[in-house]
């Protein structure tokens, strides 16, 4: 039986949150008993955002497969808590390096390749490819209607609904409306224009759901729904929101997923209070959480790309999740890792906990260093994520084993290497070797790697566990076969290492209340019902500094 499809379409302008928009609904339709798919399909040229600056699209998500992908993956796991992969994740760049690769074997059989039907046949085939497996797909277009480079995608929907059917398919299209003060009214124009576009390319949106600061009322539903062909009802206020997770009820309660089902025809009438009831428990009583937490803390991320809050946007979710389980409400004090050291440690003496994340090259290397030494002296709790492990290393080398000089290759070729290439690693059968000459994109150690935990140790009494699955995305590893001794020396106790006992992936000290740094991105793995226990613990600790 063909699933159901739902294409996500945004308008008007950028960052309205359509990722969001796609993982709610996915949410909710799960609250209402269908299983789900999540793809997205994103137009640039790339063949993923490994190599992209987080200045251009945010962070980089890492699923368990090893794929690189845009950060709405996040949302949809967040949300959904579907483990997603690269067979739900498609760019512009994979397209055309699929449909070059056929005409180089001379699958088309002597045909010009064009965008169309080749282009996008590949995008349909994408789309459909497992939909036998779920009640529903639902599939976000990135970009904005009227993107050039999102051209060959609409054009994609619109072909596949005609063929599938408007019976088995919807399009809800997220715009925004603005609020003029002067005059305190919604503004309707720009949706009007970007739905009219839309239409132009032959794709007729079912739902508007309407972004805004402010509640539409009657009359602007009214004459949304004349001038862009909509019934009504289909027209869904998405008012804004102090917390992502405070919008799949509120979404609810504006009637999206309702009239999704009624376009579908599965609205079932006698299932109603059970979906009310399965809402009411998952994200109403989240909702305490968020509003009315009887603690609070903060905690400072120290970071290079602070300008763009989205570039640690798993991790700053994950630190949420952890005050959800300890019923605390956590600000984060977003300091900037390049400042001069005084600056930043002037702000670090008002938090309750350092968090130093992943990162790549030596800008602000040095202040990170600082800041690990600073939580380290001062027995504040830290943890750190990736390059913070990595960071950590080199600061407790430096400063307790005296050696000065100690470094990582990603920053010089001069000193002690205690951070080095990733070499002779097995990956999926292959041994692996790295050098700076060589590619960069989805070259780093990626996905889902085992851990085994030593009893004993506060990481094993955090996790409950002794062997643990992680994301990793990292290119330099610990150089713990070389430098062993002035580890040892340095009093680092490698509590986590890899399956085959290798490389290290976390370590703690004993003489501290907590500190622990990872190799691997536990944020990837954090949810908003189901805390990741670093983060958890991490919280914790810092509640019970009291600063």
């Amino acid at each position: 039986m063909l699933a159901s499809f739902i294409f996500v379409t945004g308008g008007v302008m950028s960052s309205l949150g359509k990722g969001i928009a796609a993982a709610s609904i996915g949410a909710l339709l799960q609250d209402r008993g269908y299983s789900v798919r999540m793809k997205k399909l994103d137009p640039y040229i790339n063949i993923d955002p490994g190599t992209m600056s987080p200045y251009k699209h945010g962070e980089v998500f890492v699923m368990g497969d090893g794929c690189e992908a845009d950060l709405d993956f996040g949302h949809y796991e967040r949300f959904t808590d579907i483990k997603c992969s690269a067979n739900d994740s498609l760019t512009t760049g994979q397209v055309y390096k699929k449909v070059l690769s056929k005409e180089r074997r001379g699958d088309y059989l002597g045909s010009d390749v064009q965008v169309i039907p080749h282009i996008t046949d590949e995008i349909k085939k994408f789309i459909v490819d497992g939909h036998e497996k779920v009640d529903f797909t639902i599939c976000e277009i990135g970009g904005t209607v009227g993107d050039i480079e999102g051209l060959p995608y609409i054009e994609a929907i619109r072909q596949l609904i005609i063929e599938i059917g408007k019976a088995k398919s919807v399009c809800v299209h997220l715009t925004y409306l603005p609020y003029m003060k002067l005059t305190e009214e919604l503004k309707t124009k720009p949706t009007q224009h970007s739905v009219k576009q839309l239409q132009s390319m032959g794709v007729q949106p079912d739902i508007i759901l309407c972004r805004s600061e402010k509640e539409i009322n009657d009359e602007v539903k009214s004459k949304l729904s004349m001038f862009c062909n909509v019934k009504k009802d289909n027209v869904v206020s998405g008012l804004d929101a102090e917390n992502i997770y405070l919008i799949p009820n509120r979404y609810h309660l504006a009637g999206l997923d309702r009239q999704i089902c009624d376009h579908f025809g599965v609205l079932n009438s006698k299932s109603e209070d059970e979906t009310e009831k399965r809402i009411v428990q998952r994200w109403v009583s989240l909702e305490h959480a968020i509003l009315s937490p009887s603690k609070s803390t903060k905690i400072a991320i120290v970071g290079k790309y602070i300008k763009m809050k989205d570039a640690y946007i798993s991790l700053s979710q994950a630190i949420i999740h952890g005050g959800f389980a300890n019923d605390a409400r956590v600000e984060v004090e977003w300091v900037d890792a390049r400042e001069d050291f005084e600056k930043i440690i002037s702000k670090l003496r008002e938090v309750s906990g350092v968090l130093v994340p992943g990162g790549f090259d030596s800008a602000g290397a040095e202040g990170k260093i600082a800041s690990i030494q600073f939580a380290r002296e001062n027995k504040i709790p830290f943890l750190g994520i990736c390059l913070g492990l990595q960071l950590a290393v080199v600061e407790l080398c430096r400063n307790v084993a005296g050696v000065k000089n100690a470094t990582s290759r990603e920053f010089s070729d001069d000193g002690e290497m205690v951070i080095d290439f990733m070499n002779n690693w097995e990956m999926n059968g292959v041994t692996e070797s790295r050098s700076r000459s060589g590619n960069k994109g989805g070259t780093m150690r990626l996905g889902n790697y085992r851990c085994k935990i030593a009893e004993g140790t506060l990481v094993h009494k955090i996790y409950g566990a002794s062997d643990v699955i992680e994301r990793h995305r990292h290119r330099f590893e610990v150089n713990i076969k070389k430098y062993g001794d002035i580890f040892q020396k340095a009093s680092i106790v490698f509590s986590g290492m890899s399956a085959d006992g290798t490389l290290p992936e976390i370590l703690e000290l004993t003489d501290h209340p907590f500190f622990i740094a990872t190799q691997a991105h536990p944020e990837f793995r954090s949810r908003p019902f189901a805390p990741h226990p670093l983060f958890r613990a991490f919280v914790k600790a810092a509640i019970g500094l009291r600063r």
